[in-house]
C-alpha cells in the first residue's frame, strides 16, 4: 500500500509540474486563470440567461432590456477614458512601490505622493460624473423611450432606478483602476469571478420571480454589496492611504501629464460607443423592439469573443507599464508576442464555435434561434470581431507607454460604423449593419498594426518610456 501511495504521489507531482510548465508557456498566471474561469462561467451563464429571457420575457420586453443596456453604455461620455489612464499612470508609480504584510503601501515617497494625488483627482472626477450621468442619462433615456414604438411595457421607474445605480457604480471605477494599475490584478480578477457568479444567480432569480425590467437594478444592487465587502475586507488600508491619510507633496499634473493622453482616449471611448453599442438603439428606433432584442441577444454572444480573448491581455497591462518604466524592452516584447499568438488562436476557435451554435439552433428551428439574428449576419459580425480581438494586444502595448496614438483610427472606424448603421441599418436592418461593420474593420484595423510598428521602432530606439 505504501508503494502504491508513493507512486500516486509521484505521479501527481509530475502532473503538477507539467501543468504549471504548460500554463507558463501559454501565459496563464493566477489573474489570467480566474479571468478564464470567469469567461467560462460566462459561456455557461449566457445560454442560461438567454433561456430565462425566452421563457419569462416577451419579444418586446427583450428589446427594451437590451436597449436599456446599450443606452447605459453612454456612461463612456462621462468617463472619457480616465479609467484606462489611471491604470497606466498608477502602474508607472507602482514600479517603485509595494504592499507589506499588513496591506500598507511602502516604497518611494514621491511615487506614493503622486499615486495619492492621482487617486483623489480621479475620485472627484467620477463622483461628479456619476451625478451628471444619473440626471442626464435618466432624462435623455426617458425622452428616447417616450418617442419610440411603444409595446405597453412598464419601463419608466426601472429606467430611472437603473440610471441611479449606474451613477453609483461609476463612482467606484477609479478604485478598480487604481487596484489594477497597482498590480493587484489577481485579487481583482478572483473577486470578479465570484461576483459574476453571485450577480448572475440574483439576476436569474429576479427573472424567475417576474421582476421584468427591474432585474438589472436588482443584480446591480447585489454587485454593489459584494464590492463594498471586498474593499473593506482586503483593501481598506490601501484605500485609506491613497485617498485619505497620505500627505501629498508631489502631484501628478492633470493638464500636463494626464490630459494629453486622456483627451485622445476620451475621443476613442466615445467612438467606441458608436462602434459597439449603437446597433441596438438604431434598430429599436427604426425597426422596433423585437428586432432590437434579437440583435441584443446576438451581440451579447458575439461581443463575448474579444472580451474572452482580452483576458490574456488586460491582466498583463500593469506588467507592460512596469517593464516600460524599467526599460526592459526585450522582456516586454517577449511577453507581448506570446500573448498575441494566444489571442489569435483563441479568437479563431471561439468564432467558429459561436457560429456553429447559432447555425445549429437555426437548423433545429429551436425557439431560441428566433430570438437571435440569422447565421449569415452573425458570421459577418464574428469575422469583424476576430480582427478586433487581434488588435487588442497592439493597442494595449501602445497605451502602456502613457500615450494614445490610435485616436484617428478610432474616429475613422466610428464614422464608418455610424454611417453604416444609420444608412445600411435603416434600409437593410441587421444584414446591412453586419456588412458595414465588417467593411469598417477591414478598412481601419490594419492601420493599428502599422502605427504599432512605427511607434515601437521610434520609442525603443529613442529611449522614450
Amino acid at each position: 500500500m505504501n508503494v502504491i501511495a508513493i507512486n500516486i504521489k509521484s505521479a501527481w507531482t509530475t502532473f503538477e509540474i507539467r501543468l504549471r510548465s504548460f500554463l507558463r508557456k501559454v501565459e496563464v498566471d493566477k489573474a489570467v486563470l480566474y479571468g478564464i474561469l470567469a469567461r467560462i462561467f460566462g459561456i455557461v451563464a449566457a445560454p442560461v440567461t438567454a433561456l430565462f429571457i425566452v421563457a419569462f420575457f416577451t419579444s418586446e420586453l427583450q428589446g427594451y432590456y437590451y436597449t436599456f443596456r446599450s443606452l447605459l453604455a453612454l456612461q463612456t461620455f462621462i468617463e472619457l477614458g480616465l479609467g484606462i489612464v489611471i491604470i497606466q499612470f498608477a502602474s508607472h508609480e507602482w514600479s517603485k512601490l509595494s504592499l507589506d504584510g499588513t496591506g500598507q503601501i511602502t516604497g518611494d515617497e514621491t511615487a506614493l505622493s503622486r499615486l495619492s494625488s492621482l487617486a483623489i483627482f480621479s475620485l472627484k472626477w467620477y463622483s461628479m460624473g456619476g451625478l451628471v450621468l444619473t440626471v442626464g442619462l435618466g432624462i435623455s433615456g426617458y425622452i428616447f423611450f417616450l418617442h419610440s414604438p411603444s409595446a405597453g411595457i412598464d419601463w419608466v421607474m426601472p429606467w430611472f432606478s437603473l440610471c441611479l445605480l449606474t451613477g453609483v457604480t461609476l463612482c467606484l471605477v477609479p478604485v478598480w483602476s487604481l487596484l489594477e494599475g497597482c498590480n493587484q490584478v489577481s485579487n481583482v480578477y478572483i473577486y470578479r469571478f465570484w461576483q459574476g457568479i453571485w450577480m448572475n444567480l440574483v439576476f436569474w432569480l429576479a427573472i424567475f420571480l417576474h421582476a421584468k425590467l427591474w432585474v438589472v437594478s436588482i443584480s446591480t444592487i447585489a454587485g454593489l454589496i459584494c464590492t463594498g465587502i471586498f474593499f473593506w475586507r482586503d483593501y481598506r488600508s490601501f484605500l485609506k492611504t491613497v485617498f485619505i491619510s497620505h500627505a501629498i507633496s508631489k502631484r501628478i499634473s492633470w493638464f500636463s501629464e494626464i490630459w494629453p493622453m486622456q483627451w485622445r482616449l476620451a475621443l476613442g471611448c466615445v467612438c467606441g460607443y458608436f462602434i459597439f453599442y449603437f446597433f441596438i438603439p438604431v434598430l429599436f428606433k427604426y425597426h422596433g423592439s423585437v428586432i432590437a432584442g434579437q440583435m441584443g441577444m446576438t451581440w451579447s454572444v458575439v461581443g463575448f469573443l474579444p472580451a474572452f480573448s482580452s483576458i490574456w491581455v488586460y491582466p498583463k497591462v500593469p506588467r507592460f507599464g512596469i517593464l516600460i518604466a524599467q526599460k526592459e524592452y526585450k522582456e516586454l516584447d517577449r511577453l507581448f508576442w506570446r500573448i498575441t499568438k494566444i489571442v489569435i488562436i483563441i479568437s479563431c476557435i471561439g468564432a467558429i464555435f459561436i457560429w456553429l451554435i447559432v447555425y445549429i439552433l437555426y437548423k433545429l428551428k429551436h425557439p431560441l434561434a428566433y430570438r437571435m439574428i440569422p447565421p449569415l449576419p452573425t458570421g459577418l459580425f464574428l469575422l469583424a470581431q476576430i480582427m478586433l480581438a487581434v488588435s487588442i494586444p497592439f493597442s494595449s502595448y501602445l497605451r502602456a507607454h502613457k500615450t494614445e496614438p490610435l485616436l484617428y483610427v478610432g474616429i475613422a472606424n466610428a464614422a464608418l460604423v455610424i454611417f453604416s448603421n444609420l444608412v445600411l441599418g435603416k434600409l437593410f436592418s441587421v444584414m446591412g449593419m453586419a456588412i458595414g461593420y465588417l467593411l469598417a474593420n477591414l478598412a481601419v484595423i490594419p492601420f493599428i498594426f502599422i502605427i504599432w510598428y512605427q511607434c515601437r521602432k521610434k520609442w525603443h530606439t529613442d529611449g522614450v518610456d
